[in-house]
């Protein structure tokens, strides 16, 4: 099973909060490791509201 990178979510961002560094929009929390790994712990099921950045290659 492949991990889930989040920094390649259109969901993710980063909150510049010491202690919570790392939020997701579609989930809305923020949390001390990236949410991939987060809810993952919580659920033991990989997350289900990803989607991938589109990147222009021009």
């Amino acid at each position: 099973m492949e991990r889930i990178n989040c920094r390649k979510c259109v969901h993710f961002y980063i909150t510049w909060e010491k202690t919570h560094p790392y939020g997701c929009r579609a989930m809305g929390f923020k949390t001390d490791v990236l949410p991939s790994v987060r809810v993952y712990q919580s659920s033991g099921v990989q997350c289900l509201r990803f989607v991938e950045k589109k990147f222009n290659k021009e």
